[in-house]
């Protein structure tokens, strides 16, 4: 889409028009040119999307004035487009480079955007904006339509991966490898659910059976219909640590059953979530569609409470802290919303006495030092039979002294900076206490300050306490708490004594005993012998107050869907 100049609209398929702030003389012209076109899209009866009418009108700026970037980022990127508008936003907040020097965040330099700040108000625009969309999107689209344009969406991005990786980098401080990584995971969503769209189980589906009734004869009276429909708007909430597939396995799902959605990704980062609506506008997804609202941290709240107590949202679904999670179901209370939550973990790593232990480490290494332990399903809390654990943990230390540390776009860094320097803090006080309380730190413990404010050393800490704070509360940074057990049932007794339960994981080669404690463990997911267990096709998400619902897999795209009920007396 043009930035400036002249632009096309087609009915009512207004693809440029947005409003920086709600005061400006652009805010005024757009309600004007949109009220305008709805009239002449009302009196040619006929669907947004189909090209009927064609007029054409001044471009203002396009959906990506959302942000300004520092040319530390913009001169690594091919297509400074992505995440940059003509026009800078009138107020704005700013995205920093966790994975900056202490002298960068002295003078600045560690500012990488200045992203537009939204509140309560641009975020009641976004769902009525999503509310007018909706129809067309819902009834005059076809499945095979709206598979279509989430292919194309997915081609894009695969197109612009590179680019779409380093902003990931830069805002988040993963290594670029695990960047990369992510836009694979992350455009798998889309190429899934534009495969479900099309399936008899999606919106428009359902199945049709004989009544139980009987005629006088005793033939069957009429038939029953079951009909899956789009939910409607939804309001989808997004956090930090996976910018990209966050979002593509709420919004793929969202888009394929027939939805239209508002956006609200992480304050920390932003940028990816801009680069996808910039190129979700290009791969054809039409105005209202797909709304992206961008809120500092101040501001978040607000707008989570208007997605929450306003009636037009259908639905909402949240990936982010328990507590927060909590408060979203409450606000949603009053009007009934449906819900997919996925919230925090403190998973188990229980390694057997039979387990293959290069095997175990791995998983280990895997499954606790990816994105420096930020991510919702890292091992926190480490069972290991105690005639195993000085062998266990001396391989493991042996593994994690060979991680490379450093700034996410350096040659051969695994392991990059936490998100910021509150949780050094909080992890600097958590080993502490750890060690207070009688464990032992056998490798790291400490923040580098060298490389700058928001690094912590990987970490093992054995003979943990299990009453300890470090293992009775989900961890989220790269420290291994360890302790021992004897029997299986103490192991599964001592992972089940939690309030979350989102994933464990078990080392054995018993065969019996896989399916014997996947079967106790109280959790929604479970890996055997592995450490990354996520995938596009798999259905994510806990039990207890992990939360509610599933993403990914077929069951993704029915946390979207309605089931209506029709008799037929025929």
């Amino acid at each position: 889409m043009p930035r400036s100049g002249l632009c096309w609209l087609d009915g009512m398929d207004i693809k440029s028009l947005r409003e920086p702030s709600r005061s400006s003389s652009y805010h005024r012209t757009s309600v004007k040119l949109l009220s305008t076109i709805m009239m002449l899209s009302t009196s040619a009866r006929h669907s947004r999307f189909a090209a009927t009418t064609t007029i054409m009108v001044a471009s203002f700026s396009n959906a990506a004035a959302f942000s300004t970037a520092t040319s530390r980022l913009t001169s690594i990127l091919n297509d400074p487009s992505l995440i940059t508008c003509d026009s800078p936003p009138s107020q704005t907040f700013d995205v920093v480079d966790p994975g900056a020097s202490a002298a960068q965040f002295k003078d600045g330099t560690a500012v990488i955007a200045h992203v537009r700040r939204m509140g309560r108000d641009d975020t009641k625009d976004a769902i009525n904006r999503a509310h007018i969309a909706l129809p067309d999107w819902r009834d005059k689209t076809t499945a095979a339509y709206r598979s279509g344009i989430l292919t194309k969406w997915s081609s894009l991005i695969k197109e612009s991966a590179e680019d779409i990786a380093k902003i990931m980098t830069l805002e988040s401080g993963k290594p670029l490898a695990e960047s990369r990584g992510e836009v694979n995971y992350g455009t798998s969503f889309l190429d899934y659910y534009a495969a479900e769209a099309i399936r008899p189980n999606n919106s428009g589906g359902g199945f049709i059976s004989p009544s139980p009734f009987a005629t006088p004869d005793g033939a069957p009276r009429g038939k029953m219909m079951a009909i899956n429909e789009a939910v409607g708007v939804c309001g989808l909430i997004t956090p930090w640590n996976f910018p990209i597939a966050m979002i593509t396995r709420k919004v793929g799902p969202a888009l394929a059953a027939g939805c239209t959605c508002v956006l609200k990704p992480s304050e920390l980062t932003p940028l990816t979530a801009i680069a996808l609506e910039t190129l979700a506008k290009r791969a054809g997804v039409p105005e209202g569609v797909f709304e992206l609202v961008t809120a500092d941290r101040e501001l978040t709240r607000e707008v989570g409470d208007e997605m929450c107590v306003n009636k037009i949202i259908k639905k909402i679904s949240f990936t982010g802290s328990t507590p927060v999670g909590k408060l979203l179901m409450k606000q949603s209370s009053d009007t009934v919303k449906r819900l997919s939550l996925e919230l925090g973990g403190n998973a188990s790593f229980i390694v057997f006495d039979d387990a293959d232990l290069d095997v175990a480490v791995n998983a280990a290494m895997s499954s606790k030092f990816r994105n420096a332990g930020q991510t919702c399903v890292c091992s926190d809390r480490f069972l290991v039979h105690k005639s195993i654990e000085e062998e266990f943990v001396s391989r493991l230390a042996e593994k994690v002294g060979h991680i490379k540390i450093g700034h996410g776009l350096e040659n051969g860094v695994a392991m990059g900076p936490v998100i910021s320097n509150v949780p050094v803090k909080n992890l600097s006080k958590k080993v502490e206490a750890a060690i207070s309380d009688g464990a032992t730190c056998v490798v790291g413990g400490s923040p580098l300050v060298d490389l700058g404010p928001n690094f912590f050393e990987p970490t093992i800490l054995t003979n943990v306490d299990t009453n300890s704070h470090i293992w009775c509360t989900e961890t989220f940074g790269p420290v291994v708490a360890v302790t021992t057990f004897d029997t299986e049932d103490e192991a599964v007794t001592m992972a089940n004594d939690s309030s979350v339960g989102l994933a464990s994981y078990i080392c054995t080669r018993d065969m019996s005993r896989i399916f014997r404690v996947s079967s106790a463990l109280e959790c929604g997911m479970v890996g055997v012998n592995e450490g990354i267990i996520s995938s596009a096709s798999a259905p994510f998400g806990g039990v207890k107050e992990s939360g509610l619902g599933r993403e990914g897999s077929a069951l993704g795209i029915k946390e979207y869907l309605n089931t209506k009920y029709v008799f037929l007396n025929c």
